[in-house]
């Protein structure tokens, strides 16, 4: 079993900045994830999207400020357990033991949720042949652009994701775009720039249709579609990107005892514990009078939690206030001299 003083249950944004404000403190930290990647939100759902109110940052990425929040907690050296789900958690005295899928356990008397909206996945294809071609060339998410260049491309979906990714995959691949409905329901102005497209003959549109097949053998070399007319069509394609949404599931947390709000977790907002005493929550998943779903609020909430961290982590020593513009003890701890 390890021990540490924190256990941060999500690899977001919020949880990686609660390790830097646990690290600044002195406190050590583990953090859990169910994806295969850091990053939470930011990476699975928009990593080359602009995000414009971190403050001080103008613009940046997912990805871009996945990658500045872990060069951020470099000098704490933090160990993460990737592809691993909280299954269990309890209680032994002034600790909590949690254990996960992968038969890990943990003991520490704190945990920090933050767990955006909970585990979530990609609501999969139902064609019996999508399986065998997952993550070769059936994909539910852009990880990287790159190897899609150049390629014959069926977009399935009518929301934004889709739209979005048709527009920019159309600067250097074919595009065939599909949704089950005529009508889409992204934003107007991308909607627009879809339709130009489509004269230009850089985008095809198929609607209203579904997908019917599968074609190929290791890749796929074409699909089938029948429309709501009854006819059908066969056409070439090497790489198919499914945008049907996610399945979002908040997985045994709801069955941990904490005061549950439309599956969000009740917090206060003094220290954003929860009804269970060195249990807390922040980011999108813990709720509380004016809330607002922002990472920079996030923040905020990791930054107050961690101080109640470490009065439970330390019950002997007093908690001291300190800047990081003039403290020696955290600059020593960022590596600074």
């Amino acid at each position: 079993m390890k021990k540490t003083d924190t256990i941060i249950i999500g690899a977001g944004p919020v949880g990686l900045f609660a390790v830097h404000q646990l690290g600044i403190k002195g406190l050590k930290s583990i953090v859990i994830d169910n994806l295969d990647k850091v990053g939470g939100q930011c990476i699975e759902l928009y990593p080359d999207k602009p995000i414009y109110d971190i403050p001080a940052v103008p613009e940046c990425t997912g990805e871009e400020l996945t990658k500045k929040l872990l060069e951020q907690i470099k000098p704490f050296n933090t160990e993460f357990f990737l592809n691993e789900r909280v299954e269990e958690v309890k209680q032994d005295k002034e600790n909590w033991i949690v254990k996960t899928n992968n038969n890990n356990e943990f003991l520490a008397p704190n945990i920090i949720i933050a767990g955006g909206v909970g585990s979530f996945e990609p609501r999969k294809l139902s064609v019996k042949e999508a399986e065998k071609f997952e993550g070769k060339s059936l994909f539910y998410a852009v990880r990287n652009k790159e190897q899609f260049k150049n390629k014959n491309i069926s977009i399935l979906g009518g929301g934004d994701s889709a739209l979005d990714w048709a527009l920019e995959l159309s600067k250097f691949s074919k595009i065939n775009l599909i949704h089950r409905r005529e009508e889409f329901r992204g934003v107007p102005h991308t909607l627009s720039e879809i339709k130009k497209l489509e004269k230009e003959g850089k985008i095809s549109i198929k609607t209203p249709c579904q997908l019917e097949s599968i074609e190929g053998d290791t890749n796929i070399k074409s699909i089938t579609l029948k429309f709501d007319n009854g006819k059908t069509e066969k056409i070439n394609t090497e790489i198919i990107l499914s945008f049907f949404g996610l399945i979002m599931k908040l997985g045994p947390i709801a069955e941990w005892g904490l005061n549950m709000n439309k599956k969000t977790i009740e917090v206060n907002s003094e220290n954003f514990q929860t009804n269970k005493k060195g249990i807390f929550a922040a980011g999108d998943i813990c709720t509380y009078p004016g809330k607002l779903k922002l990472i920079l609020s996030g923040f905020h909430e990791v930054a107050l939690a961690s101080v109640e961290c470490f009065k439970r982590a330390r019950p002997n020593e007093k908690y001291r206030f300190e800047f990081t513009t003039s403290s020696k003890n955290i600059q020593e701890r960022l590596g600074k001299k």
